[in-house]
């Protein structure tokens, strides 16, 4: 870790971000908290589907106390920044529009690329600090011979964050501390004991942070209510894969690739959603053989290891968090267009998500499925 004087830590008012904190401040940096406010949790609440209140979210009220008994503890200073419109203009809208239109979006990875290391990195500068340290199990590392900064997997695979990551750029890791990279959930949560701090013991948040009780559904008709907007009309026709019309359904958001419950239809072998076409409302179902494909295409990409991918290059891609990165080969095909070819057919490709690239342990890049 470079010796930096001043270092901005990002409290979420879980655990780990607080053991950073903790962490840093033992070994004599000057440490500075800083806590996003994002989304009124309380926006929604009680409106038709939200429920009154839910545990078990990030960047929540409670959260934010959490994260201010934590810095009154170690006895750092502490700010919270509030990002609320960009954070609904960036994230959140987004999330809307990308359901409306048939892809599964991932809004942390919106979050982390427009916000949490875009806006925070501003505001150490504006307060002094010369980095900024995160909770998220990732390593940073400099390359001297390519002279590039590298993202690579932490030691604790189980929560390795990489694949929300791939959209950092140079300049942002060349100011990012990533402490937790070498070390196990259980050895953080030891660390915050000794630390002293109260919550040592709490639960990691397991849900996307505006989305009360982890219900997308509900939140888009709710949202759209408050905004005073009717969700628009995306029904349309469930059909096969030869395009023959098998049934109807009440909205094209309700569906995600690999889905298999929920679609009304009663045949004699089980059907899955294989496609969403946003522009014909229809969703295309089939049998579970027709789910998996060599071959994705991915816009608006990020590429952190190598400055441009001149030839082909042989990697693992990872389509979605839990996906074990798949060997591949992938290549340029246009300014912002690359292509994947997978060794061995993956499942439920879906448009929407993240494709990240790994070399081993370092992150190539990544891009949108499009």
């Amino acid at each position: 870790m470079p010796i930096t004087k001043t270092i901005a830590v990002a409290m979420s008012g879980g655990v780990d971000s607080s053991t950073v904190a903790a962490m840093l401040r033992a070994e004599g940096y000057h440490v500075i908290g800083l806590t996003m406010q994002l989304w009124n949790q309380r926006r929604l609440a009680g409106r038709a589907g939200m429920p009154e209140s839910v545990q078990g979210r990030c960047c929540s009220l409670d959260d934010v106390y959490d994260a201010r008994r934590v810095a009154e503890t170690i006895g750092i200073p502490y700010y919270v920044v509030n990002h609320e419109d960009r954070f609904e203009r960036d994230v959140v809208r987004p999330f809307v529009q990308e359901y409306l239109s048939g892809r599964t979006p991932i809004p942390c990875s919106l979050c982390n690329n427009h916000l949490k290391f875009d806006q925070l990195l501003t505001v150490a500068q504006q307060i002094g600090a010369d980095a900024v340290a995160t909770g998220h199990y990732a390593r940073v590392e400099l390359d001297e011979e390519r002279n590039r900064w590298l993202l690579k997997r932490p030691t604790d695979r189980s929560k390795d964050q990489t694949y929300f990551l791939f959209g950092l750029t140079q300049e942002q890791l060349s100011r990012t501390l990533f402490p937790l990279g070498h070390m196990t959930k259980p050895e953080v949560r030891e660390l915050a004991r000794k630390h002293g701090l109260a919550l040592a013991e709490k639960p990691d948040s397991q849900e996307i942070c505006f989305v009360p009780g982890g219900d997308y559904k509900n939140f888009l008709d709710a949202y759209l209510a408050e905004q005073g907007e009717s969700r628009p009309d995306t029904a349309g026709e469930l059909v096969t894969t030869n395009g023959r019309a098998i049934g109807e359904h009440s909205g094209i958001h309700n569906f995600t690739v690999g889905q298999r419950k929920g679609l009304g239809l009663a045949t004699g072998s089980p059907l899955y959603v294989l496609q969403i076409k946003g522009d014909t409302r229809q969703v295309v179902v089939g049998g579970q053989e027709n789910l998996y494909s060599r071959t994705l295409r991915t816009r608006r990409i990020n590429l952190i290891a190598v400055d441009d991918l001149d030839a082909p290059m042989r990697v693992a891609v990872k389509i979605r968090h839990r996906h074990e990165p798949a060997a591949a080969t992938i290549q340029k095909t246009s300014t912002d267009e690359i292509l994947v070819a997978f060794d061995e057919p993956q499942r439920a490709i879906t448009p929407g998500q993240a494709a990240v690239f790994y070399d081993e342990d370092v992150v190539v890049g990544g891009g949108w499925i499009s």
